[in-house]
């Protein structure tokens, strides 16, 4: 089999999108089962610049609409581009990251297309018929599947592949073909119309190598201070559990889990949080896990790598004067 692998690559600030850049990863190790190149198709007027730092990530040929309307995320206006260029190059399979975002356009694709779809993917085994599995019930059960179809449609489950690039040092920049898709009025009609940027400056949650979060147990809004300085430390960002968003305590933007954010931190640090399992979905891909809580018996015990049995009001700030004292802050 040969032919061409296209991925969706998002992007914001003049760069790929972290989850992008994981499902280059998984298209360029479908590809090389397949014997298929690996393409992009990036949508908006700053795509071209974007394009051109896919070359060490396996990127030989970038299609980019450049369209102003296309700059905000508009769900039908994307499928719609992205629907364009796969008619008329009909790669074997489309990948995108599996997102919200993500995933909401690959379904307006398909929808389009007349094709099925498959979710969160996290292995292929192409043949006669493609074999998948992929993350069902938000990560706790994985399912084996068949996706059969003359173009095969993929999202890929966050964090379940590492960015790296294909080939180390310089690699060309991919060649870029540009085009122009015909986008309805009713494309337009769900659109971003505008942004509010956050407050505070730092590091976002999805960056952060570490994350300090927050659940019930730090009893208020005002105990986050506890938390932040000891992030400002670390050089790393808050979060915080659904019921802390719930409450008020914190923005919903700061929500780590299902119904909020899924983050890959190096060290994720847990303060008061028992683990609901909508929790854990969000955290479960930090390489190390450390908690603090009163309670040996909360679940999130059962998936730490390392735990203080303490009240958080006591021990957090221990390990705030302690970073201070060895020099090792980051702030």
């Amino acid at each position: 089999m040969s032919g061409t692998v296209l991925v969706f690559v998002e992007h914001a600030g003049g760069e790929p999108d972290r989850l992008s850049l994981e499902a280059l990863g998984f298209a360029r190790a479908l590809a090389s089962k397949v014997d298929a190149k690996v393409d992009a198709v990036l949508l908006g007027s700053a795509s071209e610049g974007v394009a051109e730092m896919l070359g060490p990530f396996g990127v030989g040929l970038a299609h980019v609409a450049i369209n102003p309307r296309l700059d905000d995320y508009a769900p039908a206006a994307w499928a719609a581009a992205i629907r364009a260029n796969v008619a008329a190059r009909s790669p074997i399979a489309v990948v995108v990251a599996g997102s919200d975002r993500g995933n909401e356009v690959l379904a307006h694709v398909a929808a389009r297309a007349g094709l099925p779809m498959a979710a969160n993917v996290i292995e292929v085994r192409p043949g006669d018929s493609w074999r998948l599995v992929r993350q069902r019930w938000a990560g706790s059960l994985l399912e084996d599947a068949a996706l059969d179809a003359p173009i095969r449609l993929m999202s890929v489950a966050p964090h379940t592949v590492a960015v790296d690039p294909a080939t180390a040092g310089t690699a060309p920049a991919p060649t870029i073909s540009r085009f122009e898709p015909e986008l309805e009025p009713g494309d337009l009609v769900a659109r971003v119309v505008g942004r509010e940027a956050r407050k505070s400056g730092g590091v976002s949650l999805g960056d952060a190598k570490v994350v300090v979060g927050g659940g019930r147990g730090v009893g208020s809004a005002a105990g986050f201070e506890r938390l932040e300085e000891l992030a400002a430390q670390l050089g790393g960002a808050v979060g915080g559990s659904r019921v802390v968003t719930s409450l008020g305590w914190r923005p919903h933007a700061d929500q780590i889990g299902q119904t909020g954010l899924r983050i890959a931190p190096d060290l994720y640090i847990a303060c008061g949080i028992s683990g609901a399992i909508q929790h854990i979905v969000g955290c479960k891909a930090a390489k190390r896990i450390l908690a603090i809580n009163t309670d040996p018996e909360s679940p999130i015990m059962a998936v730490a790598d390392y735990a203080v049995i303490g009240d958080l009001s006591t021990v957090v700030p221990a390990i705030t004067a302690e970073i201070r004292s060895r020099g090792l802050s980051h702030s």
